[in-house]
């Protein structure tokens, strides 16, 4: 049959036809569906808008300066779209993103028209003769009530999406500006404490620490010397300048140094005892936040307490945390005095309690503040809860 070969050419062309389209079909689908499974084009948008805000964000975590600032510009540029955007301060400029790199005079000329009124102002002839930069819209940073500096976004034409656009961009960095003073204001505050804890602790140690020493120079000059080192390595420890962190193992140092010296006034009324994980030693934490808790209770539990007084310090591996417990045997404290102290309405001898907690909640959250059990005659527990993973990288140093 003379036609067989034909239709069967026609029928394998069929097939392959078929076959083609139905790749084709199922590619386009599974495109399609890819597609339609990132969101409506609002929902783009508004994931664009809020990737770049993040991206930018990040560069803006110590405020105004030339460094962030420029690595922020490119996000904030594309943001809004504009030719070029410059960002300044009160002083000058701190960054320059896009065309007419040679303009960026210009863009703190203009700012400082704007902060002569304090509004956001737009210039016809931002850069004459040049139509990609013609026209700029400068929209004020501010803080509190204070003008720290400007966004200034260039277009051939400025229109007033470009304006209502640049000043949310404007206010949005001023936010991040503030958050970035806020935790300026955190880091000062803690120093503050820190420097207070010192204040705090110096004078009534230094002066039964200089008595014990006193007490032995006649009668056992070589333990007086021993006293004398003990003394010097507190000292260094609890006076060092560099940083406000530190490990539980420099800590349980400095905790050493304290009990051999408050042993040399208490003798053998002052029992202690300790419980220590090896893997916790490296685990950062504040600096002096223990070493004052240990003095707490030994000073307002034992102090007044007759006979023999006992200390038990423990620091356990908690899963992501580090537990850390000071319970003493002593004369305890009224939970309403304790409360009124942790508040900061009572200016107690306490105060150590109250630095540690603060300083705690601060670096870590509310959650993190001091566990304290305690009542009249019932001895004091307190424990202490440290995220082993900190907050910030620089936590550390």
């Amino acid at each position: 049959m003379p036609e067989s070969p034909l239709l069967a050419v026609v029928v394998i062309g069929v097939v392959v036809i078929t076959l083609t389209i139905a790749v084709v079909g199922a590619v386009g689908f599974k495109l399609l569906r890819s597609w339609r499974e990132l969101g409506t084009d609002a929902e783009q948008a508004t994931y664009t808008t809020l990737h770049s805000a993040s991206l930018a964000g990040k560069h803006l975590r110590n405020g105004l300066e030339p460094a962030g600032a420029a690595k922020a510009g490119r996000h904030l540029r594309g943001l809004l779209g504009c030719e070029a955007l410059a960002i300044t301060d009160v002083s000058g400029i701190l960054s320059w993103d896009g065309a007419g790199d040679e303009q960026r005079g210009g863009a703190v000329e203009l700012a400082s028209k704007m902060l002569a009124t304090g509004r956001t102002q737009v210039f016809r002839e931002a850069v004459p003769h040049d139509a990609k930069l013609k026209e700029a819209v400068v929209a004020p940073i501010r803080s509190g009530s204070r003008i720290v500096g400007s966004v200034v976004a260039y277009a051939p034409r400025v229109k007033p999406g470009l304006v209502r656009a640049t000043g949310e961009v404007a206010d949005w960095v001023a936010a991040q500006v503030e958050l970035a003073e806020l935790q300026s204001s955190r880091t000062l505050l803690m120093e503050a404490e820190v420097r207070a804890l010192r204040a705090q602790i110096s004078p009534h140690f230094i002066y039964n620490s200089l008595n014990a020493i006193a007490s032995f120079i006649n009668t056992d000059p070589a333990k007086a010397r021993d006293l004398v080192l003990e003394f010097a390595d507190f000292t260094r420890y609890s006076f060092r300048r560099h940083g406000d962190f530190t490990t539980v193992a420099e800590e349980l140092g400095c905790i050493e140094h304290y009990l051999k010296l408050e042993r040399a006034r208490f003798g053998d009324r002052l029992q202690v005892s300790l419980t220590i994980a090896p893997e916790v030693l490296s685990t950062v934490i504040p600096f002096l936040s223990l070493q004052p808790l240990v003095e707490n209770a030994v000073r307002h539990g034992l102090d007044d307490k007759e006979g023999v007084g006992h200390i038990a310090i423990t620091a356990q591996d908690a899963g992501a945390f580090v537990a850390v417990t000071i319970e003493d045997d002593g004369v305890g404290i009224e939970p309403e005095h304790l409360r009124s102290v942790l508040a900061g309405h009572s200016d107690s001898d306490h105060v150590g309690l109250r630095n540690v907690d603060s300083r705690l909640r601060q670096v870590y959250g509310d959650d993190h503040g001091l566990v304290i059990d305690t009542a009249p005659g019932a001895g004091t527990l307190i424990t202490m809860r440290v995220p082993k993973s900190q907050p910030r990288p620089d936590l550390g140093s």
